[in-house]
């Protein structure tokens, strides 16, 4: 893993008019709302020899256990430099989002790796909270005294990092949001140009059968911003890679395969065990039963986004359509839509999994504990 060192330079004018500029666009949308068919993914596929490739991974977190899970798949895998960690409201508060990030990466060894903080609410609206099944902290409420102090975040912001990194690495960066979209929106705000330079986008987000897990029909990350997905859906032109839902639902693991995976005899393996318990036994309470698809298991959500943006090869099943979001509806709002006729007529379709390669994901989880 290369170390990164950042040079930080006096802003110019220009930088700050646009800064601005997205400052009082977001400013305005708050004030503005207290007023009131099946396919492989062949265009966005690479060559075997590119999935072999190193690859720079930017991540965008709300850092709950699964995202703890998703970046520890990540920092394991030997073709991958993470450049950095953009952390976002979510599961928790920013503030414990950036507390989290640290610890997994001191977990791992990886406390070079760069982390920012973001946003701290939504683009309209309040804040959602996953507490009840991740933790009140976001990692399980399970309080570690040698965690690193935020004094390691940097001082640049996440927005402005993501776009700098991006800029510095034109062609290159797989940005992968296991997040609310709002730290993704803000940047192609103040940044148009932004998705031109990616390489491709992963989301953990959204939803396919209309199946809610945080409302009657929305998925937590679209439902906690509904409006920065619909902007990041809508002006990212780029490759977008979508794991949804319901995927990851009929893409469980059991619960002894997890049992397996937690008794590995490494501190990695220990440290997963006392973040993740507290989630496990949510998991098998009737609320949370009642919102999985297919039943039962162990579900890495973030995972599967983190694994297809890791191994091109991962994904074996996807459709693919042009997707948005729903923002207005009484029971809809944050719900994601498929366009499977043309309605939207929108050109540029999104890769959305329906099949992955198990017995890969199995062993990048594994390895991520070792």
């Amino acid at each position: 893993m290369a170390l990164i060192i950042r040079v930080v330079a006096k802003p110019s004018p220009r930088f700050c008019r646009r800064l601005f500029a997205a400052e009082r666009w977001w400013i305005h949308s708050l004030r503005g709302s207290e007023a009131a068919g099946k396919k492989h993914c062949s265009s966005f596929s690479h060559s075997a020899t590119a999935s072999m490739m190193s690859k720079k991974l930017l991540l965008d977190v709300d850092c709950g256990v699964d995202d703890a899970q998703a970046i520890m798949l990540a920092l394991a895998a030997p073709n991958v430099e993470v450049l950095g960690v953009t952390c976002v409201h979510g599961n928790t508060t920013v503030e414990n989002v950036c507390k989290n990030t640290l610890r997994v990466l001191q977990a791992c060894n990886k406390l070079e790796i760069p982390v920012f903080k973001g946003a701290d609410k939504p683009i309209l609206g309040n804040s959602l909270s996953a507490g009840h099944f991740h933790g009140e902290d976001g990692l399980g409420d399970s309080p570690d005294p040698n965690a690193p102090g935020l004094d390691l975040l940097q001082e640049e912001g996440a927005v402005s990092a993501m776009i700098r990194i991006v800029k510095e690495n034109p062609g290159q960066v797989t940005l992968v949001a296991t997040a609310p979209l709002t730290n993704l929106a803000l940047a192609v705000r103040l940044d148009p140009s932004l998705p031109s330079k990616l390489r491709a986008l992963y989301i953990m987000g959204g939803n396919t059968e209309s199946r809610g897990n945080t409302t009657v029909c929305g998925e937590f990350n679209f439902a906690a911003d509904p409006e920065a997905a619909y902007i990041v859906l809508n002006d990212y032109h780029c490759p977008i890679y979508l794991a949804c839902w319901e995927f990851t639902c009929y893409s469980k693991l059991s619960w002894e395969f997890c049992d397996a995976w937690l008794a590995q005899d490494t501190d990695k393996a220990r440290f997963m065990a006392r973040i993740f318990r507290h989630s496990i036994e949510a998991s098998k309470s009737e609320r949370i039963q009642k919102e999985f698809v297919a039943g039962t298991g162990f579900i890495s959500c973030d995972s599967y986004a983190m694994a297809a943006a890791v191994d091109d090869s991962f994904i074996t099943e996807s459709d693919h359509y042009p997707v948005s979001v729903e923002l207005t509806g009484t029971h809809t709002r944050g719900m994601m839509i498929m366009d499977t006729v043309g309605f939207l007529k929108k050109e540029r379709k999104a890769c959305i999994m329906k099949k992955v390669d198990m017995e890969k994901f199995k062993q990048m989880l594994i390895a991520a504990l070792k």
